[in-house]
């Protein structure tokens, strides 16, 4: 295992972790950026290095936007281990990681962790059947690789990441069966309480009615209201199912990409026992940071979704922030410059957040969409269904911790990323008490699996 010592490690390279890597090499700091992928950009801007312009035209001006973004990046003079694969931070600041199957490691005099956000679960009757994807992952195809579906296919689910994936679909001339909205009249009720910052932030709203108006135009059916969302098949995907005011609908296809938003992916601040607060407004974990975005660990932040959903832009701003709170702690610049560079960018950070709490509301995922019937699968992995977890706490169990021991839930490859927060939630559904109480897994190295040889560097 090789060691190195430079002044601020930043995992992710996407949207903040560019950003605060700029800030900070501009003032003469070694930043060394990890990700996972083969060159900077993040899920967001994803491919967007390499990308040609047929597909800028079809991804559209928010995703072309990372371009400017990534040059500036490349030539901060930050390091970029791309295709490295952090599986430990620890609160000594020392970050361990995976680069062409050998262990690697750097010791860090501060981290910042730009992990961005991960798709929510969508935990619904034939959701594990072949043919049954995210739009998320149907998006990352799109960007890296140009890979679109062959047949039809039906989006399903609710949030501006599923109409935009529809609306580049449309662009990109892939035909889609049908759109299956969950929002119902109640949501606009209780989005309408929000109106106000919803019209202060008028271009977030305007892009998203833009987005279903292509769709409609161009022919796509449209479903309003779903409830009760089941994939029917045997082997494979072979229908959506659903219920509109009472009345079920079926629409043949072998292909659904599902999408209920994205909540900050925490299984670094997790691990390092960081503070995390339940945030009811967006129904997730969020890690608790000060205004820069520094945990309750000296010497450790977090910018971006990963602590909490604001957007590409929101998540820039809060790099670019943080990036000033890490130089002034390495004595790059003094109180009264950060500050004062700090104000415009807080300013800017305040008008993109107008429009959070009417998306919040408006595209609030279901409870059934989220907290599933006894025989649908929970954890993947293990396959451990909702019902054999309740049935855990009629045994005992209190919390998801306890679940690994009670049948395995949670201890699969993706340690419970995928299915944490459904955990919690169904125990804190069956034991009526606030997710809050019920806690979370305790998240341990390594965050992504190695074998032994890798982790012994040979």
């Amino acid at each position: 295992m090789t060691h190195e010592t430079i002044d601020v490690a930043i995992i992710g390279a996407g949207p903040s972790g560019m950003s605060a890597a700029i800030v900070l090499a501009s003032r003469g700091l070694s930043v060394v950026v990890l990700d996972e992928q083969d060159a900077a950009g993040g899920q967001i801007y994803r491919g967007i290095t390499q990308t040609t312009p047929k597909r800028l035209e079809v991804l559209g001006p928010d995703y072309a936007a990372g371009q400017e973004l990534a040059e500036r990046f490349i030539q901060s003079g930050a390091r970029c281990i791309a295709g490295a694969s952090v599986w430990q931070v620890t609160r000594e600041h020392e970050v361990n990681y995976l680069y062409r199957g050998v262990s690697h490691s750097l010791q860090a005099r501060q981290v910042i962790l730009c992990t961005g956000a991960m798709e929510r679960p969508f935990p619904i009757p034939g959701w594990t059947l072949p043919g049954v994807l995210t739009a998320g992952a149907a998006q990352i195809l799109l960007k890296s690789a140009d890979v679109a579906p062959a047949k039809p296919v039906v989006l399903a689910g609710c949030g501006p990441l599923l109409y935009l994936l529809g609306w580049q679909y449309v662009r990109a001339g892939i035909p889609i069966r049908a759109v299956v909205d969950t929002t119902d009249s109640g949501d606009y009720r209780r989005a309408a309480r929000h109106l106000g910052g919803a019209l202060a932030g008028w271009r977030y709203l305007k892009k998203g009615l833009t987005l279903m108006r292509t769709l409609k135009a161009s022919g796509v059916p449209f479903y309003t209201g779903a409830s009760k969302l089941a994939v029917t098949g045997t082997a494979s995907a072979e229908a959506l199912r659903f219920d509109i005011n009472g009345k079920t609908h079926q629409i043949k296809t072998d292909l659904v990409l599902l999408h209920q938003g994205v909540i900050p992916n925490t299984q670094f601040t997790w691990s390092l026992r960081a503070k995390h607060t339940w945030d009811q407004a967006q129904l997730c974990w969020t890690p608790s940071v000060d205004d820069w975005g520094q945990l309750d660990i000296p010497g450790i932040y977090v910018a971006g979704d990963g602590r909490g959903i604001g957007g590409a832009v929101v998540a820039a701003l809060q790099g670019q922030l943080t990036g000033l709170a890490v130089a002034h702690q390495a004595g790059k610049i003094n109180a009264d410059e950060r500050d004062r560079q700090a104000t415009d960018l807080r300013s800017a950070l305040r008008s993109h957040l107008h429009i959070r709490p009417f998306l919040d509301a408006l595209y609030r995922p279901k409870q059934q969409n989220r907290i599933p019937s006894d025989d649908v699968i929970v954890c993947r992995c293990e396959e451990v269904t909702a019902g054999a977890i309740r049935n855990y706490v009629d045994l005992g169990c209190v919390g998801p911790n306890q679940t690994k021991a009670f049948g395995r839930c949670g201890m699969g490859p993706c340690q419970g990323r995928l299915c944490g927060i459904t955990v919690t939630e169904v125990i804190a559904d069956k034991l009526a008490m606030p997710p809050a109480e019920v806690g979370y897994y305790r998240i341990r190295p390594p965050i992504k699996p190695l074998t032994l040889g890798e982790l012994a560097g040979k």
